[in-house]
This record gives structure tokens, C-alpha cells and sequence, in this order.
């Protein structure tokens, strides 16, 4: 005898079913698809919601908001994040962000997209490289972030609890800061704790079809909790990772605008999210197995050998270091050999800070 589905039974089945249309068929009966909940508020399929989530006050700091777009795709699949404007000074995957919101058609989606259009409007108003105006901290370095913490840590909750935790994948979204040279790169989280979302996370990465791609293994609780940045929240959370670097020194020209555009469309494509063939992976890849940061160990004016992508053996000469006199005090060199992606343009630097990061090759696709 068959006997009828129970409705726990029947939730479980609609769990399994992917449907490409508005809902998904359960005992030959479509289902209307949920509607997507962020922040307390529901998006209907097939809709586009903006949302500012608000950011309370705290003893020292004023309120403020993350805003969100969320497009609920009509057809049942994946949710991706993408993040942009952790660093409010890093312009071009904000602009970005401003084109997607035309671009993307909850309609014809198939899953749901969460745009972080600008997750910190403190540092993008004040015009501020890094750091928050306020508390001076760096929300890429605070995350899970604090419900009740300072500015910078509020909104590392927010996004951790609303955008993190309520995707499926994340994709984070950078450029160059004001006196940063950049080449483009992509970088794919992996490594013992990330091990189960590496696959995702390359075939991710590989979609924006840049050059340059990185291996970032995290092989111990330490690294992923250390200055946790957004990617290492994500790693902890279980979700497939990926940053993208497009862009340098604060600019924002539309090539790089472009470029970035261009990769979530095609992202979006690869994931099967909107319809149309992805382009091809492209065939001049350069793999690298993490990277080197040969550091300053004195203050004062930093005038780097180049400000381009170049290839670098052990020992040769990365810049200098004067003091406010003009005398020499420290000459930089590399450490290992490898390939120069991005740096410090200039003329500051710190005690402590990285001048460069050198890429690793690898021996072949990782």
C-alpha cells in the first residue's frame, strides 16, 4: 500500500529537488519557491531587494549601515556572496558593484546573489586606506567581529552572520590600496581545513580568467583565526572561498571596473546560475603554492626597484630604505626566487610593513 507523504517527509523531499523554474515539484506539484530572508526582511523569487542593515552605535562610534542587494533568482540554486569594500579605498569593485545591479536579472537567476555593494561606508566616506576613521582598525584583520564591539567590529558581525552564514559560496572583492601597486591575481582558499571546498573554490577562481592564481593552504586552526580576514571567516564557516585582486594605487579605471564585471558574469555562468557558456579557462596560467613577504625593519622613505609584475631570484634587490636625511638604512632583497605580484608604491613605510609579495611557483596546476 502507498501511503502519503507526511509533511516532514515532503520538506525533505523538496530539500533534494533542484528545479530550474519558479519553484520545485513535489508528488507532480509545483512548490512556489521561498522567499529569501536577509536581515529580517523576505525577497520573493524572481525579485531584487536593496537593504541597509543597520549598524547601531557604539560607546565610542557613530551607527551606521552595510548595504546590500539581494537578488532572489525565480529558479532554485546556489547562494553566492560577493563582497566589496571591506577597504573603502579600494574603488574599483565598488563601481563594480554599482554595474552589477543591472546586470545581474533575478528573473532569469537560477539561486540567489548577495551583493555587498559597500561593506564599509565609514572608511569610503573619509576617503581612508585600510582602516576605519573611527577606531582606527582594519575590518579585514576582526573577523568574526563583536555583536557589542567597536565600529569595524559590528560590521564584521553583521557580515559574518548575514552574509557569510547565509551563503553557499564567496567570492571577496579587492583592488590595490591608495599606495598599492598590484598585478591581478586570484587567490583560492585550500589546504587541510579547506580541503572539502578547494574544488569549488578553483573553479571559481579560474572563472574571472586572470593570470595569476594562488594557493592559499590553511593547514592549522592558527592561521585561519590569525587577523582573520573575510576569506578566513568564510574558511571557518565551511564555505568555498575566493579573493580577487583587480586593480591598484586607488584608481579606479574602467579597465579594471570592467574586468571585475566581466568575471561575475562569467562566474555566474559557471556555476550555471545564468544561462550561456562560459568562456574558456584561459591557457596561460601561472600557478603559485603561496607566497613570501619581505618586510621593512625600519621607518622611512621606501623607493621599491619596480612597480610591476616581474619575476625575482633570491637576493635580488627589492628597494630601499631611507632615512628623513636621505641616509641609506636598509636595503630590501628577496628571499626566495618567484614571481612579484603586488607592493608598496611609496614613498612611506613602517617598521614591520610588507614592501611586497612574491607568488611561489608552483610546479604545475594546483
Amino acid at each position: 500500500m502507498r501511503l502519503p507523504l507526511s509533511p516532514l517527509a515532503l520538506g525533505a523531499v523538496a530539500a533534494l529537488v533542484v528545479g530550474m523554474g519558479p519553484g520545485v515539484r513535489v508528488n507532480g506539484h509545483v512548490q512556489p519557491r521561498a522567499p529569501f530572508m536577509l536581515a529580517g526582511q523576505g525577497v520573493s523569487a524572481g525579485q531584487r531587494a536593496d537593504i541597509d542593515i543597520p549598524v547601531p552605535a557604539g560607546p565610542a562610534d557613530p551607527a551606521t549601515i552595510v548595504p546590500v542587494t539581494v537578488f532572489h533568482g525565480a529558479g532554485a540554486g546556489p547562494v553566492l556572496a560577493l563582497t566589496a569594500g571591506v577597504h573603502g579605498y579600494e574603488f574599483p569593485p565598488i563601481l563594480a558593484g554599482q554595474q552589477l545591479l543591472t546586470r545581474i536579472d533575478p528573473g532569469r537567476l537560477a539561486g540567489t546573489v548577495i551583493l555587498v555593494r559597500l561593506a564599509h561606508v565609514a572608511a569610503f566616506e573619509h576617503r581612508v586606506p585600510y582602516v576605519n576613521p573611527f577606531d582606527r582598525r582594519n575590518l579585514n584583520r576582526v573577523f568574526p567581529g563583536k555583536a557589542d564591539g567597536t565600529q569595524t567590529e559590528h560590521i564584521a558581525w553583521v557580515l559574518t552572520r548575514e552574509v557569510i552564514r547565509r551563503s553557499d559560496l564567496h567570492v571577496e572583492l579587492h583592488s590595490g590600496d591608495g599606495a598599492e601597486w598590484l598585478e591581478a591575481f586570484a587567490g583560492i582558499y585550500g589546504g587541510r581545513l579547506a580541503a572539502a571546498q578547494y574544488a569549488r573554490s578553483r573553479d571559481i577562481g579560474l572563472a574571472f580568467g586572470l593570470q595569476n592564481i594562488v594557493k592559499y593552504s590553511m593547514e592549522t586552526q592558527a592561521q585561519v583565526d590569525s587577523g582573520r580576514s573575510l576569506n578566513r571567516q568564510a574558511v571557518a564557516d565551511g564555505k568555498p572561498t575566493v579573493l580577487i585582486e583587480i586593480g591598484e594605487n586607488g584608481r579606479r579605471d574602467a579597465s579594471f571596473v570592467d574586468a571585475i564585471v566581466k568575471g561575475v558574469d562569467n562566474l555566474l555562468r559557471v556555476l550555471k546560475m545564468m544561462p550561456g557558456a562560459p568562456d574558456p579557462s584561459r591557457a596561460d596560467l601561472r600557478w603559485f603554492e603561496g607566497t613570501a613577504d619581505p618586510t621593512a625593519t625600519v621607518t622611512g622613505i621606501y623607493t621599491p626597484v619596480a612597480t610591476t609584475g616581474r619575476t625575482v631570484r633570491k637576493g635580488d634587490l627589492i628597494g630601499t630604505v631611507t632615512d628623513y636625511a636621505g641616509r641609506e638604512r636598509e636595503r630590501i632583497v628577496s628571499p626566495v626566487d618567484g614571481y612579484v605580484m603586488y607592493g608598496l608604491t611609496g614613498p612611506p613605510v613602517r617598521a614591520g610593513e610588507a614592501v611586497v609579495t612574491i607568488g611561489i611557483p608552483a610546479k604545475g596546476p594546483l
